[in-house]
């Protein structure tokens, strides 16, 4: 079977973060495929609503031979197992223990209604852009054809690395 390159963003701002965040590691290192590259962890404000609890952010590049559908299976039951309890709908955001992400997917570029790759909101989140930019500088985002460092340089303030 093949194996593809994904990027997933993974983020948690509520109980231990950081243990929330290994925790999906080691699932998406068991479930989706090895893990080749981990960004550092990024704490950033939340993006799109008001919290007064802030994110650890990461991006982690794995090689895997799920499809985009099985990917999205995969790392919706990991966020469940790891307490996530909502979805967001409509774009109601919430806190969330953990947030997985599928950014890319090689170059693939596609639309249903439960899954769009690249990430729709991709080139808009700095907190997903610098942790990315990190690991995959060079990495082209299939619908703009930028690379990953020119959509993140569009961002001022970098956040603050914690590890």
């Amino acid at each position: 079977m093949k194996l593809s390159q994904v990027f997933l963003g993974l983020g948690s701002n509520l109980g231990n973060r950081r243990d929330n965040m290994e925790k999906a590691l080691a699932l998406i290192a068991g479930r989706v495929g090895e893990i080749l590259t981990l960004s550092g962890f990024y704490e950033t404000p939340p993006w799109g609503y008001e919290s007064a609890e802030t994110y650890l952010n990461a991006v982690v590049r794995v090689e895997t031979e799920l499809s985009p559908s099985g990917l999205l299976s995969a790392t919706q039951a990991i966020e469940r197992e790891t307490g996530r309890k909502e979805k967001t709908v409509n774009g109601v955001y919430r806190d969330r223990t953990i947030d997985i992400d599928i950014l890319l997917y090689d170059d693939l570029v596609m639309q249903t209604p439960e899954l769009t790759i690249p990430h729709p909101l991709l080139h808009q989140r700095q907190f997903v852009l610098q942790p990315l930019a990190e690991i995959a500088p060079d990495a082209i985002h299939p619908v703009s054809g930028k690379t990953v460092a020119e959509l993140y340089r569009s961002f001022v303030m970098p956040y603050e690395f914690t590890r």
